[in-house]
């Protein structure tokens, strides 16, 4: 019997704003490009896995605020999540050391333009970026909101935290055109919609998550139920049906359900 695949540390970030429509809040998401090898093609929120580099961001606490209270392991996540989501949108979610205030638009814009490509072709280090530009992440804007694990069986295992965050004032973001090839925001209902018509190929964490979200009229109001949430971990089992896979979770996790039919095997 082969052995289980061991999951890999991971985070994402629902970056959050309030939408044109009345009671109808919006989420950054991007298309993956097809040829990547995880969920190629879908749409999803910008993230990925924990690396060594987060890690020596980790032992460094003049490198971010907002980290007290938490584990090594927890401020991990979140500083992935903050730097995959630069990394993949342009956004910064991040202070300036000297003052403490938020970066704003323009100067997240000429971080990026300046290190973004680099960045991402390894050329260069978040923690370079950080300690150059003296900003410090604000672990603090991320609120946690689910935690997912890649069930058993499958080849490649994620275990990731997903986090609600309130996209900075005019930091709009831009997919990075290697991992991503669109980007848009949206609503969680259009999201889900899109989903279900065929528009949008959409992970199955991804889409009961966005279906939880749509139950928000606003930021403030999701960041408010977010904070009142208790976390329940999440690794679907899966069986094999006659029509194709059914996914079972546990119902106090509050996606609305507990046995999930997910269509047939491809």
């Amino acid at each position: 019997m082969a052995e289980a695949s061991a999951s890999r540390p991971a985070s994402t970030i629902l970056l959050l704003r309030d939408g044109a429509a009345a009671k109808e809040i919006e989420v950054f998401m991007m298309v993956r490009h097809h040829q990547i090898e995880f969920n190629s093609g879908a749409l999803v929120f910008p993230g990925g896995s924990v690396d060594a580099g987060d890690q020596e961001i980790v032992k460094r606490s003049d490198l971010y605020s907002g980290g007290e209270g938490l584990s090594e392991a927890d401020r991990g996540f979140r500083i992935a999540a903050i730097r995959e989501t630069f990394e993949e949108s342009g956004i910064l979610l991040a202070r300036s050391k000297d003052s403490g205030m938020p970066v704003d638009a323009r100067r997240a814009g000429e971080i990026a333009d300046a290190h973004r490509v680099a960045l991402n072709e390894h050329k260069i280090s978040f923690l370079s970026i950080l300690a150059d530009n003296e900003l410090q992440l604000a672990l603090d804007t991320l609120v946690p909101y689910a935690h997912w694990i890649t069930p058993e069986g499958m080849p490649k295992r994620f275990d990731t935290w997903f986090f609600l965050a309130a996209a900075p004032p005019d930091q709009l973001g831009a997919h990075d055109g290697r991992e991503s090839t669109d980007s848009i925001w949206v609503s969680p209902r259009e999201a889900v919609e899109g989903g279900e018509s065929g528009r949008f190929k959409l992970p199955f964490p991804t889409t009961r998550n966005l279906i939880r979200l749509a139950k928000q009229g606003s930021v403030s109001a999701a960041l408010e139920h977010a904070l009142g949430m208790s976390v329940v971990t999440v690794m679907p089992v899966m069986t094999k049906t006659e029509t194709g896979r059914q996914l079972r979770i546990p119902r106090e996790a509050g996606y609305d359900g507990e046995v999930f039919e997910v269509g047939a095997i491809g």
